[in-house]
């Protein structure tokens, strides 16, 4: 099983520069970023290897942004499948080339939202 607080402490100490808060409940991560957007980070307890990284910002520009690896039959078409992203809503989809390493994508993900964000600071 994944050490949340171990990635918790990550995320608080790498990305305070866009993170304002963060939880864990259960095993996931729950991020809220200084934009008013929350990020649920989940590793699956029962699934070895099952995740999802989602960025929910429906309330602020009806965008969601997700990497997962749920086998769902509609994304079989994806070169990366099971592992797809759902890059800006729920039915736009596309490879995905996050890292199965929780570590590093975790890294990964929170430098993307810093990207998106207009973050200036580099790890």
């Amino acid at each position: 099983m994944i050490e949340l607080t171990i990635l918790k402490r990550i995320i608080d100490i790498e990305y305070s520069d866009i993170v304002s808060a963060s939880n864990i409940y259960h095993d996931k991560i729950r991020l809220h970023l200084l934009d008013r957007s929350f990020v649920d980070i989940w590793f699956s307890s029962r699934i070895a290897g099952r995740f999802s990284y989602h960025w929910e910002r429906r309330h602020i520009d009806g965008k969601i942004y997700r990497h997962d690896n749920f086998p769902d039959p509609r994304w079989k078409g994806v070169s990366t499948f099971p592992k797809h992203f759902h890059n800006g809503s729920q039915n736009q989809v596309q490879d995905s080339r996050i890292n199965d390493n929780p570590l590093s994508g975790i890294h990964e993900f929170m430098d993307f939202l810093r990207e998106m964000l207009g973050g200036h600071e580099s790890r």
